[in-house]
């Protein structure tokens, strides 16, 4: 039991719904006593089968006050600024006095628990300041200026940094959370202590979970286990990224993680690692490799569900539930160790990685082999150096604990590159959807490292293919891409990558460009990015074009049905909302894959809308005037315009109108009265345009028309081979004239039929629409 009385604090009634740890009206609450009086108040713990050498404060979540706080500085054995962190917690714990968490203590209990994380990694003062500072400026009326003039700028940037991200207006949730993560990876690439306190704040967050609400658990458990874990990993903070792996599957499998729990505490695992891990140190000290520190793990339950539940692998087809860590002064006692222990017990074949010469893409090294034990059991084992060690447990916080063992700014720097090259990525694409999934697949853990036929290796994420390692060595070399051999095989080129092999990309000419069907192939964002600059660059006029087809085709699938000769104008009035200047950067966008039709859409589907309740609106008002006395007007093509009389007609083929349509004439330069739908589109238009509303003039259909009068159809159907046949069969038993037909296939095995026929009037028009609509496999008939 902690030091301090035990205390049961007050939970509010009605805690409020924003950020994470929301804050509770002050009037719900008793005065909270100080927080050094506080107790434990226990989160959900790990199971006990926590791996060895897990820090104290993730081993036992406890309340932590600022007298343990200083007590762990003072026990770290560094130098560090007390009397700015004692400062910092002063206003902090000012700013958040009278202030509850959803558990019920104290608010300044989170970032007290927060900054004890980031001290544990080994963080600087600046980082402890600003963890215990991370929330004041978002939840209280504490301001940055306050901060700078009380820390410097320094601190102000840290907490600038790590505050919650503010809350924008969004068209859907995808976009806000892509926003929210372009604003986390751009305070990373600026400084990547931002993005440890971040950690450390989630991290807490989650072991504080059960007071959230059930939904609110599992919203963040996921997006904890598909963004935080994954950057965790990414930084080589692996302690950080198991427990939030395993915290978020507590929250969102309780039943998958109960099992494998249980399962573990059936196993007498520490018993069997504690025995043969004094058979390995008694074996290496005979062997005259003295000073050897010896460690064993067992798996975490994330990773075991991973491979039991999603891979369908029974437990004891893991043969990684077991390790031991076998620490070393050189290197060369790191090979020789390997040697001894496959002496020792007999390896497994294909289970050897040596990540001492081909280092992970977070920095990890080590050499990893796995055995089988005298009991039958197999277990693994990892040997690596001291150093290598520090950089397995801290990652690129090693850079502050360990200062001493790196390179100094050159070297964290060239391991935070990937950040800057996600950032430069998603400014290629306009398109905020991209960055969801580069991130999701360039963070993934696994990974896969081949061989140029020079020797160089490259590192790929799990399922990259031959493209991806063209474009991974240079755009160039991905560019000019015909083919590939894989340990001299002629092979696809979008064979699948696997560890090891040695692949030699062919090259065709100098001017040769990638194809368009290489971005549903590529697996790394890197490739998708080089793949869209060339086709932004390059085919211009191309990509205009398809993006053009392709937008047209979606909005007919979508029914929403634009004139070929208005779309530009349609689609440019759009332009704005979707971030470009006009309808030719929109169409070049989708067509060289900077955007996406889907999320051009939602916005192309409400300006529809609203030009359809504009036509509306002014349909009615056209209707509400007073008819012509046509006995005594005289028609011309069966149309009577009133104040004209035997002047030229013409019919807009814009809209085609027909006998019974509501229709209006606008006077043209030379050629008469041009005959439009009272709906169409382009009258509309033109009507709100004061230089051309004297030009419109009433119209009417006269009571002796024309026999016939073009007339356009859409027909939308199941492909098949008699569909066209059965379609013209239709159409000659009802005597319709075609005039014009084409025909195409779409996706979906669905298939286009484009008509023009004769029809004599609207009500003619819904008969042939009602025999078409007859035929089989016809799903819809539209007038064009």
């Amino acid at each position: 039991m902690p030091e301090g009385k035990k205390i049961t604090a007050p939970v509010p009634a009605a805690p409020a719904a924003a950020g994470e740890d929301s804050y509770s009206a002050k009037t719900h609450l008793h005065q909270p006593m100080p927080v050094t009086e506080m107790a434990t108040v226990a989160a959900t713990a790990l199971p006990a089968n926590a791996p060895e050498g897990t820090l104290p404060s993730e081993v036992r979540p406890e309340i932590v006050t600022w007298d343990k706080l200083v007590e762990a500085i003072k026990a770290s054995g560094k130098a560090y600024n007390m009397a700015m962190i004692e400062k910092a917690y002063n206003m902090a714990n000012d700013a958040h006095k009278g202030v509850c968490r959803r558990s019920g203590e104290p608010y300044i209990c989170h970032p007290l628990a927060v900054a004890r994380l980031v001290l544990d990694l080994g963080m600087d003062t600046e980082s402890i300041a600003a963890a215990l500072l991370h929330d004041v400026v978002e939840d209280t009326p504490t301001t940055l200026a306050d901060l700078t003039a009380a820390f410097g700028e320094e601190v102000a940037l840290l907490v600038d940094g790590v505050t919650k991200l503010t809350k924008i207006q969004f068209s859907n949730i995808e976009e806000l959370q892509a926003e929210n993560l372009r604003k986390m990876l751009l305070a990373m690439s600026r400084d990547v202590r931002v993005m440890i306190i971040k950690l450390c704040d989630r991290l807490h967050n989650m072991r504080t979970g059960d007071a959230w609400p059930e939904q609110k658990r599992r919203d963040k458990a996921r997006e904890t286990m598909e963004v935080y874990a994954p950057i965790a990993n990414r930084l080589g903070i692996l302690n950080v990224k198991e427990e939030l792996e395993d915290r978020s599957l507590h929250y969102l499998d309780p039943v998958g993680y109960g099992e494998i729990n249980k399962m573990l505490s059936e196993r007498a695992g520490d018993e069997f690692l504690a025995s043969v891990s004094g058979v390995i140190k008694n074996r290496l000290e005979e062997s005259g490799i003295e000073g050897a520190t010896i460690k064993r793990r067992v798996k975490s339950i994330y990773g075991i569900y991973r491979k039991t539940i999603m891979q369908n692998k029974s437990f004891d087809e893991i043969y990684d539930i077991y390790a031991v860590r076998i620490i070393l002064d050189t290197l060369a006692e790191c090979y020789s160790t390997l040697g001894l222990i496959h002496d020792m017990y007999h390896p497994l074949p294909n289970r050897f990685k040596d990540y001492i010469s081909t280092p992970k893409p977070n920095g990890y090294q080590s050499l990893h082999t796995t055995v089988i034990g005298h009991e039958g059991i197999p277990f693994e084992v990892q040997i690596r150096t001291r150093k290598m060690d520090e950089q397995a447990e801290y990652g690129v916080a090693a850079h502050w604990k360990y200062k001493e063992g790196l390179d100094g700014h050159d070297k964290l720097d060239e391991r935070l590159a990937w950040v800057s090259q996600l950032l430069e990525n998603q400014r290629v694409s306009e398109d905020s959807g991209n960055l969801l999934h580069d991130l999701k697949s360039d963070l993934l853990p696994e990974e896969v490292f081949a061989f140029t036929p020079k020797g160089d290796v490259i590192n790929l994420p799990a399922g990259a293919n031959c493209i991806d390692f063209a474009y991974a060595i240079h755009s160039a070399v991905g560019n000019r891409m015909v083919g590939c051999k894989v340990n001299n095989r002629i092979v696809p080129i979008d064979h699948v990558v696997a560890t090891g092999e040695i692949i030699e990309v062919i090259l065709g000419p100098a001017d040769k460009g990638p194809s368009r069907d290489w971005l549903k192939i590529v697996r790394t964002s890197e490739a998708k990015s080089k793949i869209r600059n060339w086709f932004k660059k390059m085919r211009r006029e191309e990509n205009i074009q398809q993006g053009r087809d392709a937008l047209a085709k979606e909005l007919r699938r979508e029914m929403i049905f634009i004139p070929d000769d208005q779309l530009d104008e349609f689609v440019g009035s759009c332009s704005r909302r979707l971030r470009q200047n006009s309808a030719e950067e929109i169409y070049a966008a989708i067509g060289y894959g900077g955007m996406t039709i889907a999320n051009c859409l939602p916005k192309l589907k409400e300006e529809w809308q609203k030009l359809k309740a504009a036509e509306a609106a002014e349909n009615k008002t056209m209707e509400d005037l007073p008819k012509v006395d046509l006995s005594r007007v005289h028609a011309t093509d069966g149309v009577v315009v009133e104040g004209f009389d035997n002047t030229p007609i013409k019919f807009a083929k814009c809209c085609s109108p027909l006998p019974g349509d509501p229709i209006v004439g606008f006077i043209t330069r030379g050629f008469g009265v041009s005959i439009h739908k009272q709906s169409c589109a382009n009258a509309v238009a033109s009507m709100k345009d004061p230089s051309n509303a004297p030009r419109w003039v009433k119209a009417y259909w006269a009571d002796s028309v024309r026999d016939s009068y073009k007339a356009g159809l859409e027909i939308i159907a199941l492909n098949r081979n008699e569909l066209l046949s059965d379609v013209l069969a239709a159409l000659a038993d009802i005597r319709v004239p075609i005039y014009a037909m084409n025909a195409r296939q779409v996706e979906n095995n669905c298939a286009i039929i484009s008509l023009t026929i004769g029809i004599n009037n609207t009500e003619h028009l819904n008969r042939v629409v009602a025999r078409l609509s007859k035929v089989r496999d016809v799903l819809k008939v539209t007038r064009s």
